[in-house]
């Protein structure tokens, strides 16, 4: 009898721990959110090059007025600055206390040579805000 129970209770072991491994596995793949290629974490701003080519002279402009960028952004990459490093043409550094983005504009080319373009705008998109604090 005691074998009998021995056997039995290594099946539900093994039935436990494939429940589990199951459970981890559809976390890991299906339950993971795609995080939108622009995005504002704190007070710094991320624009993130979610194809499979590298970008080249990616500038970033905040409420039409300011300026940021990066000469090259590689493929899966991410181009991390704060906002307060963005600036107009007559060097006013973009105020975080005073003022809140309102538009985001990032303007490339691709590797082919083509112009890539992504907009937000918080009047028609998402919030752009995204939740924990960066750096």
């Amino acid at each position: 009898m005691r074998e009998a129970r021995g056997l039995a209770g290594k099946a539900e072991v093994r039935t436990a721990a494939a429940a589990a491994f199951l459970t981890l596995a559809l976390l890991g793949s299906g339950c993971s959110q795609e995080l939108p290629p622009i995005r504002q974490q704190g007070s710094w701003i991320v624009v993130e090059n979610q194809t499979k080519q590298p970008w080249r002279n990616v500038t970033v402009t905040i409420n039409s007025y300011y300026r940021g960028g990066s000469a090259e952004l590689a493929a899966g990459g991410r181009l991390e600055a704060p906002l307060a490093s963005f600036e107009t043409g007559f060097g006013q550094r973009f105020n975080t206390a005073r003022e809140h983005v309102a538009r985001v504009e990032v303007r490339a080319t691709d590797a082919d040579g083509k112009p890539v373009a992504l907009d937000w705008n918080e009047k028609s998109d998402k919030p752009l805000l995204v939740p924990g604090d960066h750096k």
